[in-house]
């Protein structure tokens, strides 16, 4: 019972962190309808930005991370500004195009500013916590700790702001929102800007216990798109869902099967779960 329980908590903080990057993926989609491969390079310049503050500038791990989370907003905002909006009645393949070319670009200039090499961001939280028998290293518990505290902030943000209504009315029927009076430009840059925020805030919690180097959004923005998929496209309670099943199905199966097939699960659950539910686990219909 021990040995399961610390496989839970694994997949909790790997479901945290694919949960929080696969929410602002999902936002975007619910925008635009377009799926925004860039997303993983604005998770890599989070990490990138919050380790040159704290080796760099001396700042302390919380400061760093909510610096961050402003640079990279700011950055996919600008982004949303430069790349997609002038796409914006182009067709789907354009955007698509546009925000692969722009994962390059960012990843080129990473490895143009930081370099190719794999550096560990440091971290205060060091120690380890025995709860009942389990090893529960602090920054893990952080993880979990912070990534479902912003889920339930970014719930809130929908549910209860005018600005996170404006997201959700949006989302629902682009054509409407703006004959109320929404302002589609803005909702989109607003959007972008939450969806770095989450992905930089994502990257800085997940760093210390991996590593950071420029190619480090790929896998992550790959099992990003395989969760939105699962849950749905554009669901928020699916991208939830989606990153705790991945996340419980990889720490679950890299002990009890074999860590070579880890980062396989997730694909393999994505065609079983597909091929019952086409339409993903919480949409009503095929998108």
């Amino acid at each position: 019972m021990d040995v399961f329980l610390q496989q839970v908590l694994n997949g909790l903080t790997l479901g945290g962190i694919y949960s929080l990057v696969a929410l602002g993926l999902t936002l975007v989609y619910g925008i635009l309808e377009v799926p925004n491969f860039a997303h993983g390079a604005f998770y890599m310049v989070g990490a990138f930005v919050a380790l040159k503050l704290m080796t760099g500038w001396e700042l302390n791990y919380w400061l760093a991370m909510i610096m961050a989370a402003i640079v990279v907003a700011g950055l996919a905002a600008l982004s949303e500004r430069l790349v997609f909006h002038p796409l914006r009645h182009a067709s789907g393949l354009h955007p698509m195009i546009a925000a692969i070319g722009l994962l390059l670009f960012l990843e080129a200039g990473a490895q143009a500013l930081w370099g190719a090499d794999f550096l560990r961001m440091p971290t205060p939280f060091t120690g380890v916590v025995e709860i009942g028998g389990i090893t529960a290293p602090v920054q893990r518990l952080l993880i979990i700790a912070g990534a479902f505290t912003l889920m339930a902030v970014l719930q809130w943000f929908l549910t209860r702001t005018v600005a996170g209504s404006t997201i959700v009315a949006m989302a629902q029927n682009r054509d409407g929102a703006s004959l109320v009076g929404i302002d589609a430009s803005r909702v989109t840059m607003l959007t972008f800007a939450i969806s770095g925020a989450l992905a930089a805030v994502a990257a800085t919690l997940y760093a210390p216990i991996n590593l950071v180097y420029p190619a480090m959004g790929h896998l992550v923005i790959t099992k990003a798109f395989v969760i939105i998929i699962l849950g749905g496209m554009g669901s928020v309670p699916g991208a939830i869902a989606g990153g705790l099943i991945i996340g419980f199905a990889e720490s679950m199966g890299a002990f009890y099967i074999s860590t070579d097939y880890k980062d396989i699960i997730a694909f393999v659950l994505l065609v079983v779960i597909l091929s019952l539910r086409p339409q993903g686990l919480f949409t009503n219909g095929a998108r």
